[in-house]
């Protein structure tokens, strides 16, 4: 991986081949360790877990911020006054965390017939804030960012972390327009080096200050977690931002494309209630037990409302705010991307479709070349999804000036 550390600055390049090699050497004992597990029959306990190891310990002012900035960032009176949320805090107030289960629910005849494998999620589902490990609370204050790319990680992925920083995700300015980044993470799982990983992750976020993490296990379930810690974050710190991207680390973006629709609806004047995406209408509930995406009955019986496949979508920073509000009257969901889809409903929203989103890769059929065609990249805003490797070799690819491609498609 010494290839994703190449800098121009040759004192960061050290640390950077250091922090690819403990990766790697931790992450290859990490698998034999599992591969061991899974020898003797030992079971994964991975979406069991809810809080992070320190969630009932966490002492207040440990979350880690940037040294330069203070809690609260100077904000602009107009834009803090436009707040949709009177209830924001000045800083980060989930500080100690005591979130025992509600043992009530398991007196409910529903409960009693659902899948054991969501007993954890439902039984905790009212823990919504958790404190923060890793903060940044200066990277919205200084001046004004128009768009926010925001991440979602896990702590080992620190390869994709590496090649969206290399591409889509590195911070620049572009025609004026600002552009910053940030990761969101949980903790480590239960049955993880978790001590290990965490100082990896402190290490990591030294070097590069665009990580946010909460004390929650980062487990699929807790994917909705993310969603709504985030909102309380942005409503917290980021009043001055205009966009917001929130995508995977295994997507392909094309910002210049994301800058042209973003100023096609300022020009329209339509930013207001921006949401664009992939979007996903009249899908139900999954009921066969094998899928990633399964919802047993007893937790939801109804059509989905319309929402957007997380792999990568637009909102404006009004909208963010105005979701983070109805988020807290809602019951917290196990897929996030539905979640959202309940939070625009709730406000009598439904998201844009557009067709530059491509949050299955470009055409389904995987095996298809038509996955691999950078031109179809060059005119599309999100592809989904690459690994660390492909998003470098296709981004260089496609940023080549001797790339020829025919006119625009009507992918567009």
């Amino acid at each position: 991986m010494d290839h994703f550390f190449r800098r121009k600055r040759v004192g960061l390049l050290k640390p950077l081949l250091s922090l690819s090699l403990v990766f790697a050497s931790f992450l290859m004992i990490h698998k034999l360790k599992l591969a061991e597990k899974d020898g003797v029959g030992v079971k994964h306990v991975r979406d069991a877990g809810w809080c992070g190891s320190d969630c009932f310990s966490f002492k207040k002012g440990t979350a880690k911020n940037n040294p330069k900035s203070s809690d609260s960032p100077v904000l602009n009176n107009d834009l803090d006054a436009q707040r949709v949320s009177n209830r924001t805090p000045a800083s980060w107030d989930a500080q100690v965390l005591n979130c025992s289960e509600d043992a009530s629910v398991r007196t409910k005849d529903w409960f009693k017939r659902l899948d054991p494998r969501f007993h954890q999620f439902v039984l905790h589902r009212h823990c919504r804030y958790f404190p923060m490990r890793i903060n940044h609370p200066e990277k919205c204050a200084a001046g004004e960012a128009h768009l926010l790319m925001v991440v979602k990680s896990v702590i080992e992925q620190h390869d994709r972390r590496e090649a969206v920083r290399k591409t889509w995700g590195q911070e620049r300015t572009v025609d004026g327009k600002k552009i910053k980044t940030l990761f969101l993470l949980g903790s480590p799982t239960t049955g993880k080096d978790t001590k290990n990983l965490q100082k990896l992750i402190e290490y990591e976020d030294r070097i590069y200050g665009d990580i946010l993490q909460w004390d929650f296990m980062d487990t699929f379930f807790n994917l909705t977690l993310k969603e709504v810690n985030f909102l309380k974050w942005f409503d917290i710190y980021c009043s001055g931002v205009q966009f917001i991207f929130k995508g995977d680390d295994d997507v392909f973006v094309n910002t210049h494309n994301l800058l042209e629709l973003i100023g096609f609806k300022v020009e329209d004047q339509k930013e207001a209630d921006v949401f664009v995406g992939d979007t996903i209408s009249k899908a139900i509930p999954i009921r066969n037990r094998q899928s990633k995406y399964y919802i047993p009955k007893e937790l939801f019986d109804k059509p989905y409302p319309p929402y957007v496949g997380g792999g990568g979508f637009l909102m404006s920073s009004q909208l963010a705010r105005r979701l983070f509000v109805v988020s807290e009257d809602l019951e917290l969901y196990p897929i996030d991307d539905v979640f959202l889809g309940m939070c625009l409903q709730k406000l009598h929203l439904s998201p844009e479709m557009h067709p530059g989103f491509r949050t299955f890769g470009i055409t389904r059929r995987r095996v298809s070349p038509m996955n691999n065609e950078p031109c179809f990249y060059k005119n599309l805003i999100v592809v989904h999804k690459l690994s660390a490797q492909e998003l470098l070799r296709m981004w260089s690819v496609v940023h080549n000036e001797a790339l020829v491609c025919a006119k625009r498609t009507s992918l567009l």
